[in-house]
């Protein structure tokens, strides 16, 4: 990683809601360097502070305290025309996709969006149609038959995947996923994760993927940093991480994972 460059980091950063008594600290002074074609992923329980992060990175949701770094520069996101910019680079695919289409536009303008975005609305119809029904073919979707529907008309899997589709219009530097197979059966995980690595490694993207997922994170990282009510608490490559834990909430995580050749232990649950 020494010779690969920082694509994003953060000092410090923090995320608390409330105030007094209902006073919550979301994200508790992390600290990061991510880099260019790296997998990264942020392993953590319900609440430990991965999402919050996530949105943070994102600029979704404002920071307390702390600094974004995106290529070396300080993030500037203070304008809508500067945020567009930004977003260009780093694109998310969400856990729950039903919440991340806006109902009244059809699928057609979904993908549209990602090509205007990225510069191409001079296209010819033709050429803009052979663009989606190609991003559509990467996740196993034929264009033909989502044409002229709306997302709620298409079951969680494929939404999910269609949220796959922009990303392969939009090419961001920068991908953060979080849960991305969540709707996914079983058969086909497999392939989205390679198709996502496909991408990586076909224009250097940098992946961040937000997960309770333990075994998912040590099949896909590159880096793993475990997070623990709002902290980092163990980070390091995937073998130091999984392979040779340190802290105990880590191996709590490894160790909760269900073992087919073994009986469940439920006691830490």
């Amino acid at each position: 990683m020494a010779e690969r460059k920082v694509c994003l980091s953060g000092s410090g950063l923090t995320k608390i809601y409330g105030f007094g008594r209902t006073r919550t600290v979301a994200v508790d002074h992390v600290d990061f360097n991510f880099y260019e074609g790296e997998v990264i992923s942020i392993v953590g329980e319900s609440g430990s502070g991965k999402t919050t992060l996530a949105k943070m990175l994102l600029g979704l949701t404002s920071t307390t305290e702390g600094e974004i770094y995106f290529q070396g520069q300080r993030r500037d996101i203070s304008t809508q025309r500067k945020k567009l910019e930004y977003w260009k680079n780093i694109q998310a695919i969400f856990q729950d996709p039903f919440s991340s289409y806006n109902i009244f536009n059809k699928i057609d303008a979904v993908l549209l969006d990602c090509i205007n975005m990225r510069g191409g609305h001079g296209f010819p119809r033709a050429k803009k149609v052979e663009m989606m029904t190609e991003a559509c073919s990467f996740v196993n979707l034929k264009f033909e038959e989502l044409t002229n529907k709306y997302p709620f008309e298409l079951s969680g899997g494929q939404m999910q995947r269609l949220m796959i589709a922009r990303i392969f219009l939009l090419m961001p530097k920068i991908l953060i996923a979080d849960e991305p197979t969540s709707m996914i059966d079983a058969c086909s995980r497999a392939t989205i994760l390679d198709m996502l690595m496909g991408l990586r490694d076909e224009i250097g993207m940098t992946i961040i993927f937000i997960t309770h997922d333990i075994g998912l994170a040590y099949y896909v990282s590159d880096s793993v940093y475990i997070m623990e009510k709002g902290k980092f608490v163990e980070y390091g490559t995937a073998d130091e991480v999984i392979l040779n834990p340190k802290e105990p909430y880590t191996k709590r995580l490894i160790n909760d994972v269900p073992k087919i050749y073994e009986e469940w232990d439920l006691s830490t649950v």
